[in-house]
């Protein structure tokens, strides 16, 4: 395929967005296109949202209304009916968790920043906040919108200190539950249990957060391997060492009612040496830390290689990571330059489609290409891609969602997306023409064998279907 203009417009349009109906939405320029987006990611949209104070507020009249239900019922009340205590499905979360799933989806549709909102993803995936874990249920949409949204064109840092501090964060990593060994609180519970004669309740630190900032948000799993510090390479003292360093922040409730990220009573005496330097005792440390991880250079390729993968290919060129590394590197880590390195990279505009989109990708790039109704992300399916294999907000495990087509690939799940397609196509087939939209929306993407195969449709349904599933539409 010849790497034309027209070519280049569907590649931006696909591959660095989200899918266009109409290649003219790109325009002449798609390089210029997609630098014009870079910036904070769009206001949410949607009814209902609450920002990370309003959701904090929200979690902790759930916490009061669980001890009351549990004081009433230590007390000879009737148990309350299993359905209204399960907070995914009734009650206090239920209102926020679908609310803050419509937004996502409902803003990936209908913004004029596609590649924006693809970044927004992106960053969302690497700092992953799941509802998989019960602590962070009603906070991962303020967590996407107050740490992630806002900062994904600014420096590193930054997203880096906004995201480790949030209330989603440090309980979704347990971070709440960490206490310095010879913090005052653990002092003043060992004391107590001596008396009582009782096990501690409370005995010290928790890994969680400083084991995955160093593996997931930063360093790279790989540095763990070595211990080679000036290399990037980490240790088991190291992880000890930071998990110190982030004792005591916890979220806490002021005597005003306000909740505070901090709290001295849980924090480790002491200064604490990690990866090779001496960072003071109390919670300055904490950003001295983060800033250092965020300088690092096992931390620029640990990043640009992500975001190439994601961008590009599941084995992206090294040289293409070498250029993003470098824009890193020498910009302190703004990620607008390495943004502007990637789109500018020849690299990255392969006209083969090695991406595979995830069911997300999939089922948003659909109704943007086809124009369907919002109120189809409405459902509660969410439109269909929890049937596809992805619940959104709630990824596996702190890594977040695989990022490779092999993950994505499985008999299975290729059938589900036939399945979603012909549905699709039985919803659309009768007033969308699809051979008008392959040509306007893929244009010299859409290979001959798959234009014959739409052309050559039983009906209007059957060719929807069609060029859904075709690869190079499923691919970008």
């Amino acid at each position: 395929m010849a790497n034309t203009p027209s070519t280049q417009a569907a590649i931006a349009a696909h591959r660095f967005g989200l899918s266009e109906p109409s290649l003219q939405v790109v325009g002449n320029d798609p390089q210029a296109w997609l630098i014009s987006q870079i910036g904070p990611a769009d206001a949410a949209r949607g009814e209902g949202l609450l920002n990370t104070v309003q959701a904090w507020a929200h979690v902790r009249e759930e916490q009061r209304e669980r001890r009351e239900r549990k004081q009433k019922m230590a007390e000879g009340a009737a148990a309350p009916d299993r359905a209204a205590s399960e907070p995914l499905a009734t009650g206090h979360y239920r209102e926020v968790i679908v609310a803050d799933v419509r937004s996502r989806l409902l803003t990936a549709a209908a913004t004029r920043r596609p590649f924006a909102e693809r970044l927004q993803w992106f960053w969302t995936n690497h700092f992953t906040v799941s509802l998989a874990k019960g602590p962070v249920r009603g906070l991962v949409g303020a967590f996407e919108r107050d740490a992630i949204r806002p900062h994904i064109a600014g420096r590193f840092e930054d997203m880096l200190v906004a995201s480790t501090t949030h209330p989603a964060m440090l309980r979704y990593l347990d971070n709440v539950q960490s206490a310095g060994p010879h913090s005052r609180i653990v002092m003043r519970i060992a004391r107590r249990s001596r008396v009582k004669d009782e096990t501690p309740k409370l005995t010290g630190l928790n890994e969680n957060l400083a084991r995955e900032i160093l593996e997931l948000h930063t360093l790279g799993a790989e540095s763990s391997r070595g211990v080679d510090v000036a290399h990037g390479g980490y240790t088991q003292a190291d992880v000890t060492a930071f998990a110190a360093v982030l004792t005591g922040w916890r979220i806490v409730q002021a005597d005003d009612g306000t909740a505070l990220p901090f709290d001295p009573a849980w924090h480790e005496p002491g200064r604490k040496t990690v990866l090779g330097k001496s960072y003071p005792e109390g919670p300055d440390a904490l950003r001295m830390v983060l800033r250092d991880l965020a300088r690092h250079p096992s931390t620029a390729r640990f990043i640009s290689t992500k975001l190439a993968r994601h961008v590009v290919a599941d084995n992206p060129p090294p040289a293409l990571v070498d250029q993003l590394s470098a824009a890193y590197l020498q910009s302190d880590g703004q990620l607008a330059e390495v943004y502007k390195a990637l789109v500018r990279s020849p690299l990255a505009w392969d006209t083969r489609l090695a991406k595979l989109k995830t069911p997300e990708e999939f089922v948003i790039s659909s109704m943007r290409m086809l124009g369907a109704p919002p109120r189809l992300l409405e459902r509660h399916d969410a439109g269909g891609i929890y049937a596809l294999g992805q619940r959104v907000h709630v990824a596996p495990s702190p890594a977040g969602w695989p990022d490779r087509a092999d993950d994505w690939l499985g008999p299975d799940a290729v059938w589900k997306r036939v399945e979603w397609a012909t549905r699709a196509g039985e919803r659309s087939g009768g007033v969308i023409d699809a051979r008008a939209v392959a040509a306007a929306s893929l244009g010299p993407l859409l290979s001959e064998g798959s234009q014959r195969q739409i052309e050559r449709a039983a009906d209007g349904s059957q060719a929807v279907a069609l060029l859904l599933m075709s690869p190079e539409f499923q691919r970008r």
